[in-house]
């Protein structure tokens, strides 16, 4: 008798979380630990994309063209393929499905001399261009982290 009950126990509970399902042949489901989160977006998607990034780098490359702390360092450059080449590496980074298909860093400004006062303002028209863009904290920071650490390979001063 005792196993008859146990086993109209279960049946019982297995038909209530079928039903609630809508699926009477439905196994019935554990509940999801309430302090399981959801997989994270890549920093690309939460960005917007590709067209999102392309429109940051345009913004941002009108800034560094009108200051004159930094803009002689990019005059010298080919603007076209340098815009593709930041796309390409803001893409990558943030986990697009972009291949950097530029030089590394130190090989690209060896001898442009870039000091940490036009790293920062660098940084800077980045910052105002997100800020434009109304890039939430979060993904700013995120971004800011992957590309901050390039200083060292970029910047020649002591």
């Amino acid at each position: 008798m005792r196993f008859t009950l146990l086993s109209l126990i279960l049946f019982l509970g297995c038909v209530t979380t079928s039903a609630a399902t809508g699926d009477p042949d439905a196994p019935p489901k554990a509940d999801a630990p309430a302090n399981v989160e959801a997989p994270k977006k890549l920093l690309f998607e939460r960005l917007g994309g590709k067209g999102a990034i392309e429109a940051v780098i345009d913004d941002f490359l009108g800034r560094v063209a009108g200051d004159e702390l930094i803009n002689s360092g990019f005059a010298v450059g080919h603007v076209p393929r340098l815009r593709q080449r930041l796309v390409e590496l803001v893409c990558a980074a943030s986990g697009g499905p972009c291949t950097y298909s530029g030089r590394d860093m130190g090989t690209a400004h060896a001898g442009m001399k870039i000091t940490n006062a036009q790293f920062d303002a660098l940084v800077g028209h980045l910052v105002a261009t997100l800020d434009k863009f109304k890039v939430p904290a979060g993904e700013k920071g995120e971004l800011l982290g992957l590309l901050g650490p390039m200083r060292s390979s970029i910047v020649e001063e002591p």
